[in-house]
């Protein structure tokens, strides 16, 4: 609804007045800003400027709103398995046998066999273990040797006396 206000002692041209909640908001904001808000806090009212209420949505949604960054994980990029053949093991066995200066009776060494057998198994790839874990695994398998012989030969360690 428009309506023209006239002021009949000065004689200035009509001005529009709507009387929308918004346009008065508006109005308040662009011209009265100050003013309104010191009314506001001096009668503990919550302002309903456009840009106050604006802000006031934008703080309930950043405070409430869940985000999925905590949901999301990066997918482990899985290695390519290139399918086994027999003339692809037998160049990889070649060029072990090759690079490694192995004797070409390494290939028929029961524990070497029982190797390719283990891993022939794997259903995803085989992980060849590291160098300082190998040494590890060497070390504990020596122990556990030197342990089982001093069990079977039933001997105590034995202390120095002087």
């Amino acid at each position: 609804m428009v309506a023209y206000l006239f002021n009949r002692k000065s004689n200035k041209k009509p001005v529009p007045f709507v009387n929308e909640v918004t346009t008065m908001r508006r109005h308040m904001e662009a011209f009265h800003k100050g003013v309104y808000q010191t009314w506001a806090e001096k009668n503990c009212f919550l302002s309903m400027l456009p840009k106050d209420s604006k802000q006031r949505r934008e703080q309930v949604t950043i405070e409430t709103q869940s985000r999925l960054d905590t949901h999301l994980k990066p997918i482990p990029v899985k290695e390519k398995i290139i399918p086994y053949t027999d003339k692809l093991f037998r160049n990889a066995a070649v060029e072990w046998l090759v690079s490694t200066d192995q004797p070409i009776q390494a290939l028929e060494h029961p524990s070497f066999q029982n190797m390719i057998y283990v891993a022939a198994r794997a259903t995803d790839g085989v992980k060849i273990p590291e160098r300082r874990a190998t040494r590890q695994e060497i070390i504990d398998t020596f122990k556990q040797q030197l342990i089982a012989l001093r069990d079977r030969l039933n001997v105590s360690p034995f202390k120095y006396s002087t």
